[in-house]
């Protein structure tokens, strides 16, 4: 694999890309065309490789690019910028895996868009289809304060370990891995297949584990599997778990066939019987000794430096404002379509939410807010700049859908500030109850009911309008999934939505579940309860009364979910009763039109494609 060249302007980063794979792409979709392979085959085929059906009739296709650890660097951002320009809608969105997806791309136009990516080494490999997905990553590894220790160094070895792995691109179902470093998990380890959590033990680094996390049709936190496993083994032991699901996995019931299934139906002391088994096998094999080698390689330095380059000058806020203004087009919700409110503390508010000091003296890791996870060719264009300029010349993409700098000068924050603003990535309250996630939804997704979109953006619009709310509220989370299936990741948020449908004299109304207190916490994931069900056009005026609840009945500094894990749900269900109800003689025309859309509402659920 060839080092990737960042012109002197940032780290150095091996490729994830290997062309052989895009001419295997062209030459099996030659094949479907042809009639040589089924339209089944070509789906199996194409999901491996990052090609994701969408719910419009015409051949458009969502193309998920794999960032591992969500570790962009600025020649990187350039390329996305360039595909988001040629082949999608001018804008590329963050997804809660850390990955990179363009919507409406032309089947025609894929190969033309892979290899601009592949010649930056990034690579669609294993982000969609039955695979290890993405390895996601604590964004602030390496910075943060209270970090145990860096995790990136396992977490880049293990993506470069099941990367085109024989057993990778052919398991039952997805397969999803995270590593957190720090005490709170930031990269939610405990809804993975695998999560490894950072520990030390006499001197020695290594890992608590925990295995069979999940969300969607059945909720569970990650069952624990070594309170503390040495670094040196854990090839070994993803092999492991890896053969058995594998081996095991219920292949004939995709609904119900995850690793959590698994475990479930085999009982813990069988499944843990299993792996041992299977452990035990691969290490007769001679196990993962040479990858051992490079991980004691990759991590002898275990303190992240400075940036001790020489690097460019900054762009002033005017270039910055010229390069930012690219087009975008529909359909669907696009940058720069919201509506949020300037205040005239805008700068003292953004620094209070959005930089936080690095362990590093006179360093701070910088958090830029993105809307719904969207930024456009222009400010992926931009934020490359501002990388190399006041960075290290990566980013960080988060599961909040944000990205992330580190190593900004203190003395430089301002400034950066400045050049943020003139490109419209100014956003305050990152990582707030008024920054609001939420998965594509209905406006792409072939499984989701609701327009999740439009709620996200009307949510992030009431919350903008309202400082008042956001500044009640502590610590809190909103998230928004469009169907059960849980892109959105709505059952760990303090608040949570999920698209769901009412008839009402035989038409349709756009609804969510109002689920509350879900939450990452030291004992694990919490999932939260359903309280209501309510009407897609009242849920700002459900919020509110949430938010009104929560003020009345907090203890202390409480947060929004531990409030809503402590008291009983049915004081959610009670001061949301009267919205829930909506008899027909009482519907308005909008309440059978979703947000973010025209047109009646209409939910049609497609054959999914395993999506997220």
């Amino acid at each position: 694999m060839a080092a990737i060249d960042q012109a002197a302007f940032g780290r150095e980063r091996l490729s994830f890309a290997d062309e052989r794979d895009i001419d295997e792409f062209v030459a099996t979709l030659g094949k479907f065309e042809r009639g040589e392979m089924s339209a089944e085959d070509w789906r199996k085929f194409r999901l491996v490789r990052g090609t994701y059906g969408q719910r419009q009739p015409e051949a458009v296709h969502m193309l998920r690019v794999k960032i591992p650890q969500g570790i962009v660097t600025s020649n990187q951002l350039r390329a996305l910028a360039g595909v988001a320009t040629s082949y999608s809608r001018g804008f590329a969105h963050i997804t809660t895996r850390q990955n990179v997806q363009f919507h409406f791309v032309p089947l025609a136009q894929v190969e033309d868009a892979m290899r601009a990516m592949a010649d930056a080494g990034i690579t669609t490999r294993e982000a969609c289809g039955n695979s290890v997905r993405n390895i996601t990553s604590c964004p602030y590894a390496g910075v943060a304060h209270d970090e145990v220790f860096d995790v990136t160094p396992y977490a880049e070895a293990m993506t470069r370990y099941f990367l085109r792995h024989p057993l990778a691109a052919s398991l039952p179902r997805k397969f999803k891995i995270a590593f957190e470093g720090c005490p709170e998990d930031h990269a939610a380890v405990a809804i993975h297949d695998i999560g490894w959590q950072a520990r030390i033990v006499n001197g020695r680094r290594g890992f608590r584990v925990t295995v069979g996390g999940g969300t969607s049709i059945l909720v569970n936190t990650g069952q624990l599997l070594y309170e503390f496993l040495p670094v040196e083994e854990m090839f070994d032991v993803a092999e492991a778990v890896v053969r058995i699901f594998h081996r095991y996995g219920d292949r004939k019931h995709m609904q119900r066939n995850r690793m959590k299934f698994l475990i479930k139906s085999l009982g813990w002391e069988e499944w843990r019987r299993r792996y041992d088994e299977a452990l035990a096998e691969f290490r007769r094999e001679g196990g993962a000794q040479e990858r051992v080698a490079e991980l004691k390689l990759m991590t002898a330095e275990t303190v992240e430096q400075a940036p001790d380059w020489p690097k460019p000058a900054p762009p002033t806020p005017q270039a910055v404002a010229a390069l930012a203004r690219t087009p975008v087009k529909g359909p669907g919700i696009v940058p720069g379509s919201f509506k949020l409110q300037t205040l005239p503390d805008t700068y003292v508010r953004w620094t209070k939410s959005n930089v936080r000091q690095q362990k590093q003296a006179g360093y701070a890791y910088v958090t830029v807010r993105l809307p719904l996870g969207d930024f456009t060719a222009g400010q992926a264009q931009v934020l490359a700049d501002l990388a190399e300029a006041y960075g290290d010349g990566t980013v960080r993409l988060t599961i909040g859908q944000n990205v992330v700098y580190r190593w900004v000068r203190v003395e430089a924050i301002e400034a950066f500030y400045q050049r943020l603003e003139a490109a419209g990535l100014n956003a305050a309250d990152a990582d707030t109850v008024a920054d609001v996630v939420s998965c594509p939804g209905a406006e792409t997704c072939r499984l989701a009911v609701t327009q999740s979109r439009g709620l996200g953006r009307t949510l992030t619009e009431h919350l903008s309008g309202h400082p008042e709310i956001v500044d009640a509220v502590p610590s809190g989370d909103i998230k928004i999934s469009g169907c059960p299936n849980g892109c959105g990741q709505h059952h760990i948020a303090a608040i949570g939505f999920q698209g769901s449908v009412r008839k009402l004299d035989g038409r349709a109304v756009p609804q969510y579940f109002v689920l509350v207190g879900g939450g990452l916490t030291d004992q694990g994931a919490s999932f939260g309860r359903v309280v209501s069900k309510i009407p897609a056009r009242r849920l700002t005026d459900a919020l509110d009364r949430l938010i009104v609840l929560y003020r009345a009945r907090r203890e202390g500094e409480e947060s929004l979910g531990a409030f809503f894990r402590r008291v009983p749900p049915t004081l959610a269900t009670e001061a949301l009763k009267d919205l829930a109800e909506l008899p027909a003689q009482a519907a308005t025309p909008d309440d059978y039109i979703d947000l973010g859309e025209s047109q009646a509402f209409a939910p049609e659920v497609m054959d999914g494609e395993c999506a997220s």
